[in-house]
């Protein structure tokens, strides 16, 4: 991930606090009767900033419009969707601790389970695929689906076995790799049912051919919930 094109939008703190400490929440849910599955949608942001999350973020817009778009079509399925906000909006990294949106990611899976107790596909864009695929060991989890991820080499796959994976690309994106993500997945294909789509000429922002990019997390959503919760 290009650390000179952060993912990020600016604005004040609106976000959840305690003891002025920035805190993740669920902004948004669209749920059907009695969900039989729910999506996680988790959103971009940038490597390293303690800066908070708030409503202004043009990640956590671009997340609430894909997941807007998919509880509209999965909802007759019996699946709900949920966006989390995180805390701030940097990975943030560091010696002997989570990073933060996976910390937050966690959070996030235990209410869940705590208040639904059912099978749960994560939806990334960009950092919140890789927070996705840190979080893909929680038990409620099926599988994830990525959106222009940031897969780095470093990462891990063992969170993800006997998941799925489902990943798409753009060539166009100049913030993440397509290639690096195509590595990623021919790594992950080791102890995961993973599988990577080219996205053709589609950058990083989900703004060009939007609606190949709603189809593609739709299907794949779909794909994962269809083979993995009974």
């Amino acid at each position: 991930m290009n650390p000179s094109h952060p993912d990020h939008g600016s604005g004040s703190d609106t976000a959840a606090r305690t003891d002025a400490v920035p805190r993740p929440a669920f902004t948004d849910w669209w749920l059907p009767p009695d969900p039989r599955a729910l999506v996680l949608v988790l959103h971009g942001g940038t490597q390293r900033s303690v800066l908070p999350v708030d409503g202004r973020s043009l990640s956590w817009r671009r997340a609430r419009a894909v997941g807007r778009h998919v509880a509209g079509k999965v909802r007759s399925d019996g699946v709900g969707v949920a966006l989390l906000r995180y805390g701030v909006k940097g990975w943030n990294s560091g010696r002997g601790s989570a990073p933060a949106p996976v910390i937050d990611a966690r959070w996030a899976l235990e209410d869940i389970a705590e208040q639904h107790d059912v099978p749960v596909v994560v939806l990334g864009h960009s950092m919140g695929a890789r927070t996705g695929v840190a979080v893909a060991d929680h038990p409620s989890v099926r599988g994830v689906v990525a959106l222009a991820p940031w897969l780095p080499p470093e990462d891990s796959v063992e969170p993800l076995a006997g998941k799925l994976l489902r990943a798409g690309h753009g060539q166009h994106d100049r913030i993440t790799s397509a290639r690096a993500t195509k590595r990623f997945v021919d790594r992950a294909s080791s102890v995961a049912d993973a599988e990577f789509t080219d996205m053709g000429p589609l950058g990083h922002y989900l703004l060009r051919g939007f609606p190949r990019w709603n189809a593609f997390a739709v299907d794949s959503v779909r794909e994962v919930i269809d083979r993995t919760v009974h």
